[in-house]
């Protein structure tokens, strides 16, 4: 059976709900946009129940708008449940058909645990790895209903805060640029305005200052830090690290 593909995506980040990519990695994705590339965003669940939310269509309004501001391509949200999320065969399964359909290059996804947040993030890894892994196995059209196999090039790791970076077992870590694009970051976040009411403006303060650590320890005026699951190669050393 012959399936129809849309236009493959260059990059997927995965989040356990609206409004995490934004925060990792809403700068990454954003200057990728403005590089040309083809990007998209997939929240395993729609984020709600939350205090602050009306309901469920006001937080996808949100998460649409965000994706607006960051200039991505696609934006999906599957239907696993929020707050109990689980590492399961179905849920893995459900991300894999994606990467199968849309077939990015590059997957980010959440980096860890996250103590004192949600527990949904350490689930979300999980699942994120195995459905890079279920994405490029053959044979198994009963799961995949057709999708061809699909091999993710590179897999990277996002953090959601200070407290996870030492726990990985990633072979190095490296600092993308966001200078230009910290402002487009900020302002995506901000479109979630259920979540990040005026009581909670210390998140921006937080995100940014968190930026620009990870910025200028690489020499730039801020960064996103990143942790690939596999080794990176250097094939000159002087251009590498002493780019003209």
């Amino acid at each position: 059976m012959t399936v129809e593909l849309p236009v493959p995506l260059d990059v997927i980040a995965v989040g356990a709900h609206p409004d995490d990519v934004e925060i990792g990695v809403g700068g990454t994705l954003a200057r990728l946009a403005q590089q040309g590339y083809r990007v998209g965003i997939v929240d395993l669940t729609n984020g709600e129940p939350t205090p602050g939310s009306p309901g469920v269509d006001d937080r996808l309004a949100e998460a649409r708008e965000a994706a607006r501001i960051l200039g991505t391509q696609e934006r999906l949200t599957l239907t696993l449940p929020n707050r109990c999320l689980f590492d399961s065969f179905a849920a893995r399964v459900a991300l894999a058909r994606v990467f199968r359909q849309w077939r990015p290059k590059i997957v980010l996804g959440i980096a860890d645990k996250t103590p004192m947040a949600s527990p949904d993030h350490w689930q979300a890894m999980q699942i994120t790895d195995a459905a890079v892994f279920y994405s490029r196995l053959t044979k198994w059209d009963d799961e995949f209903s057709g999708l061809p196999a699909h091999t993710i090039q590179s897999q990277l790791w996002y953090s959601l805060g200070l407290s996870n970076l030492d726990v990985l077992p990633g072979s190095g870590r490296f600092v993308v640029d966001i200078t230009e694009s910290l402002p487009i970051k900020l302002e995506a976040i901000r479109a979630y305005r259920s979540q990040f009411p005026v009581g909670k403006q210390r998140v921006f303060t937080w995100v940014e200052s968190q930026c620009r650590i990870w910025g200028q320890s690489a020499g730039f005026e801020a960064g996103e830090l990143l942790i690939p699951a596999k080794t990176l190669g250097i094939t000159n050393l002087v251009e590498t690290l002493c780019p003209s």
